[in-house]
């Protein structure tokens, strides 16, 4: 699918996403995931031996096919939008973030946008929680238009001038553990990080993965990086000075000295977090964030299909 230009969408939070939204729902037509409707069918195929009272007739004079219709609560879905926007999801620090020249947490932002408008299409409900060191928003999975317009202004808050970089630190193990007890229907929680903790170790943190999963949750986790400098180290060849985003220590040294050993311990992080979630039975979908929404608008729909 044909990417889309960003520079030519509307800054405005809202239509952006609705824009993003339409220019998806088109190319799929031209994408291997043309199979999977946007409008999902309010239907399901007629099993043997089940009460004939809800068989749609007039769909089967069409396709000689019978299908059952289905009511609202057996199409709609539950979905969390989780948001870590602790300090190292400022990387990289830029002095104006951009759609086109993203941070971890501008990307996130944008990103649950465009997803509460295709949930939105799909009559989903869709709630929001926004976590640093402690929980800073938490709103339950509504589907109301005056619901769509408070987390938008959520979002806005966190793009506002107020919410330029100050150190916040990360701990997602108490908040995600906190958002498993407030989630009281079984929801699909998805989740935009970078899994940099200030202090607890991977295994750690996947004791509130767990968590969820123990409470029935489908889990999807959006693994945030920026590769060149994040994975591949790509610098240039002189000494630089790397300072902790969220501790801020600083560090100087000349990455090209050490650049093979850190690709490899990345390489590392990643198989040891890909393991835990396979474990777990957890999605996990790693996102370049100079790659714009498309994986995480294609992730939805695979997974939504495999739930219903």
């Amino acid at each position: 699918m044909e990417k889309l230009d960003y520079s030519k969408l509307s800054t405005n939070i809202e239509l952006f996403a609705q824009q993003v939204v339409e220019g998806f729902i088109t190319g799929k037509h031209k994408s291997p995931y043309h199979g999977f409707s946007v409008e999902f069918a309010e239907h399901r195929l007629y099993n043997s031996g089940e009460s004939t009272r809800h068989i749609d007739w007039k769909l089967y004079a069409r396709t000689d096919k019978l299908f059952n219709k289905r009511y609202e609560e057996e199409t709609n879905l539950r979905c969390q939008l989780i948001i870590d926007a602790s300090s190292s999801m400022y990387y990289p620090i830029i002095k104006r973030p951009s759609l086109e020249n993203p941070n971890k947490l501008l990307f996130s932002i944008y990103a649950s946008a465009v997803m509460m408008n295709l949930l939105k299409k799909q009559r989903d409900a869709v709630g929001l929680s926004i976590f640093t060191d402690k929980l800073e928003t938490h709103t339950p999975s509504k589907t109301t238009h005056r619901h769509h317009r408070i987390l938008y202004n959520e979002l806005d808050k966190l793009l506002s001038v107020d919410a330029i970089y100050k150190p916040r630190l990360t701990d997602s193990t108490d908040v995600l553990h906190q958002i498993s007890e407030l989630l009281h229907k079984r929801s699909l929680v998805m989740i935009f990080t970078d899994f940099i903790h200030s202090h607890k170790t991977l295994e750690e943190q996947f004791e509130a993965y767990k968590h969820l999963k123990y409470n029935q949750h489908e889990v999807v986790l959006f693994y945030l990086h920026e590769p060149k400098t994040e994975q591949d180290l790509e610098f240039d060849n002189k000494p630089y000075k790397f300072i902790d985003l969220e501790s801020k220590e600083e560090l100087k040294l000349n990455p090209n000295l050490y650049k093979i050993k850190y690709q490899n311990q990345a390489k590392d992080h990643l198989k040891e977090l890909k393991l835990k979630c396979f474990q777990y039975k957890i999605d996990l979908i790693e996102v370049d964030i100079n790659k714009g929404f498309e994986t995480i608008l294609t992730s939805y729909l695979l997974k939504r299909q495999k739930m219903f």
